[in-house]
Parts: C-alpha cells; sequence; structure tokens
C-alpha cells in the first residue's frame, strides 16, 4: 500500500489509533483525527513517521460541524490528492433512559456516528472513483444488530451505519471501491477503560473480577478483543483479496453474536 493514503477518524487512541498503526506498518501515509490538540499527538506522529517512513498528520476536527469536515477534507486532498482509505471510527455516546435522554446527545450522537461518515463518504467517493479503487470501512459494533437497554443513541446510528455501508457498496459495485462495516465486540478501550474502573469503585471489585463482571453476556471468550486483529483484517481487505469483499458486516466479536 506504498503511497496511498489513510484517514481514520477518531484515531487518537482505542482502536482507531490501532488501524492508523497497521496502515502505517503496511506502507500506507496516515491522516489521524480526533479532538486532542496538535501538541498532544507530535509524539505519536513523530513515532510513526520514523518506524514506518511515511507521512502522518493530524488534523482536529468536530465531526458534528459538516463545515469542520468539509475543511479537513479538503485540506488532506490538497495535500495528497486523494484519500484511497477511509475509516469512519470517530463516535460519541450517552448512557441514559430514552424518556429522560438529553436531546442535545441524541443530536450529536446522529451527527458524528452517523451524518459525519455521509460526509466523509460523500466527499471522498470522487477522487476515488477517479483513481479506480478506494477502501470503506464504517465502524459499526454488535449493538448495531441487537439493543441494549439505555444506549438509544449508540445502538440506533450503529443499526443504520450498516444501511448506509450497503448502499454505498450498491452505489460502487465495479468501480474498484469496496464498503464494507467492521463489527467489534468488546475491545479495551479508554471508555471501557473507564466503565471498569467506575465499576471497580462502586462495588469494591479487583480489577480482575469487574473486567469479568463487565464483560458478562460480551460474548463466549469471556476476553477482550484485541484492536490489532480488528486492524489486521481492515489491511487484508485493503490488499487484491479484499476487491470482492463489499457490503458486509464483518464481526471480530469473539462469538458474541453468534450466541444471539
Amino acid at each position: 500500500m506504498k503511497g496511498k493514503t489513510a484517514l481514520v477518524t477518531g484515531s487518537t487512541g482505542g482502536i482507531g489509533l490501532a488501524m492508523i498503526e497497521a496502515l502505517a506498518r503496511a506502507g500506507c501515509n496516515v491522516v489521524l483525527h480526533g479532538l486532542e490538540l496538535a501538541a498532544k499527538m507530535e509524539e505519536t506522529l513523530a513515532t510513526l513517521r520514523k518506524q514506518h517512513d511515511v507521512t502522518a498528520t493530524y488534523l482536529q476536527a468536530d465531526l458534528a460541524d459538516p463545515a469542520a469536515i468539509a475543511a479537513m477534507m479538503a485540506a488532506i486532498l490538497k495535500q495528497h490528492g486523494a484519500i484511497d482509505i477511509l475509516v469512519n471510527n470517530a463516535v460519541t455516546r450517552h448512557f441514559a433512559p430514552t424518556d429522560v435522554f438529553p436531546v442535545e446527545a441524541w443530536d450529536r450522537a446522529l451527527a458524528v456516528n452517523l451524518s459525519a461518515a455521509f460526509h466523509t463518504i460523500r466527499l471522498a467517493l470522487p477522487a476515488m472513483r477517479a483513481r479506480g479503487w478506494g477502501r470503506i470501512f464504517n465502524m459499526t459494533s454488535v449493538y448495531g444488530s441487537r439493543a441494549v437497554e439505555n444506549r438509544i443513541d449508540y445502538v440506533t446510528t450503529k443499526h443504520a451505519i450498516i444501511g448506509m455501508t450497503r448502499s454505498i457498496a450498491i452505489e460502487t459495485t465495479n468501480q474498484g471501491i469496496t464498503c464494507n462495516a467492521m463489527c467489534p465486540g468488546a475491545v479495551l478501550s479508554p471508555t471501557s477503560d473507564a466503565r471498569i474502573k467506575a465499576l471497580m469503585a462502586e462495588t469494591g471489585l479487583s480489577r480482575e473480577d469487574a473486567t469479568a463482571k463487565f464483560l458478562e453476556g460480551k460474548g463466549p471468550t469471556g476476553r477482550f478483543v484485541e484492536a490489532a486483529h480488528i486492524a489486521d483484517l481492515m489491511v487484508f481487505l485493503c490488499g487484491p483479496a479484499g476487491k470482492d469483499v463489499t457490503g458486509s458486516v464483518l464481526p471480530v466479536d469473539g462469538g458474541w453474536l453468534a450466541g444471539v
């Protein structure tokens, strides 16, 4: 993938950063995105450049703002000519019953989790079509195929992103472009780590026991899915063997959905 350019939204940590690292290791120039100040990402960028001899840049943008998305995409296209690999990974979430769910949290989830993917895709497609090659990955979740209480924003948007993925896959058939939805199970991310720590504080459980409780019902393996494994699957699908995989929902969930 030497010479190709990838944008991964929400890539300052967790699955997004694992994907950036895998793409850079494969020779891809990478664009990181997040809400962090640019100065906080300099060490990460320097490491990527040194270890993999690729271009690595970071753009701060609030994906709830379509104008900020347009400016981010324009900057990348100006520098690289195209975004060859687009990963829509950024997400926001709120936990509350539907009848007391904050309206502003609902609106932000629709903007960041769903509309942002629409905007990045629509702006990336012309250059992909011009080059006759592109890979689009939308991050869904186990909760894109089932529901859970008190997470109406996350469940709704993750279901919707699957429909978007299938629509884009149909629109780009035989154009050298694929669009797939990656479906992780429970991954040890900053968000899940914070929830485990909160559980420890609330219950007095040890880290091991709190982790086991957190993972109850989240797949038969009883362990977290490794972010690097999700990233490796994505890189594989960027290769020749991935050209006929499009419109798919690809679980990396430790068998969680198998038991539903």
